[in-house]
């Protein structure tokens, strides 16, 4: 009999490993079902589904599920998801007059919700170039399509997404992007709820060892650019300088200095409170 777990992430090209394992039964033949809920809000939407128990686990941006942890989400890290920085395209409407990347941060930003990556990445990468960012300045859009909407009628003026996500929206001249920002971190992690990882550890463990297996796979299969380009309707080039740049994890391991770099940041931007204590993050085996 199989194990129900419920894994959630973004309709990204980051994830495909997971689906053609999904495709392939390769999560029954250790005992899982695993369910997949695709969260278009990203990870501010996933840390919330999280704590309402809507999932079990997510893959999500680092940064984002680190501070929602040390804000009382019960769930811990189980490991890192992609192990490369995350390329961040910082982008405007096209009927904006706004063509510089330095003068974007007296402007008023778009995010998916606060606490989400378009939010913390936004103020990391002004905190890194001497500037502050306003609580006053954000502007809740939701998901990628409020996003487009709110940019094309100038309601927004900067937005701060994946890079490869946006390009066709940047081909087609709906969007232009002013600038890039990679994260200083891995980019993406697996988190689980602490209630999931008491109940059901040993399968946990078989739901890693199937997307490690096949994000190994993923990395050296000639079919994988072909494929993320016709799914995710990229161009091919697109798509092999984005294979090409990306890493994903083969195995559980969290650095501790890794966590160390995200805390530091968190403080220094002030996300997460100077004098905050950091819980343990990462799951004990």
């Amino acid at each position: 009999m199989s194990t129900t777990i419920r894994l959630g992430g973004v309709p990204e090209h980051f994830n495909l490993p997971i689906h053609l394992a999904r495709e392939r039964g390769e999560f029954e033949k250790r005992g899982i079902d695993l369910q997949w809920t695709t969260f278009k809000g990203g990870t501010g939407q996933m840390t919330k589904a999280l704590r309402n128990q809507e999932v079990d686990a997510c893959i999500l941006l680092t940064e984002g599920i680190i501070t929602d942890i040390i804000r009382g989400n019960e769930s811990k890290l189980v490991s890192i998801y992609v192990t490369t920085p995350l390329c961040w395209g910082i982008h405007t409407g096209a009927k904006n007059p706004l063509d510089n990347y330095q003068e974007v941060f007296s402007e008023i930003y778009g995010i998916s919700r606060f606490g989400s990556g378009s939010h913390l990445m936004a103020i990391v990468d002004a905190n890194s170039k001497g500037q502050k960012l306003d609580k006053e300045q954000f502007s809740i859009i939701k998901n990628l399509d409020g996003a487009l909407s709110s940019l094309s009628n100038l309601e927004v003026d900067v937005f701060y997404w994946e890079k490869f996500t946006t390009k066709p929206f940047v081909d087609s001249g709906q969007l232009k992007r002013l600038g890039e920002y990679l994260t200083p971190w891995p980019c993406f992690v697996i988190a689980a709820t602490i209630d999931i990882l008491e109940r059901e550890p040993e399968n946990i463990v078989r739901m890693l060892r199937v997307i490690h297996d096949q994000c190994d796979a993923f990395m050296s299969s000639p079919q994988a650019i072909p494929l993320v380009s016709k799914r995710y309707e990229q161009q091919i080039e697109d798509v092999e300088r984005w294979y090409h740049s990306t890493e994903w994890a083969i195995h559980g391991w969290i650095s501790d200095k890794m966590l160390s770099n995200v805390i530091y940041n968190l403080k220094l931007a002030g996300i997460v409170d100077k004098t905050a204590h950091a819980p343990e993050l990462v799951w004990k085996r």
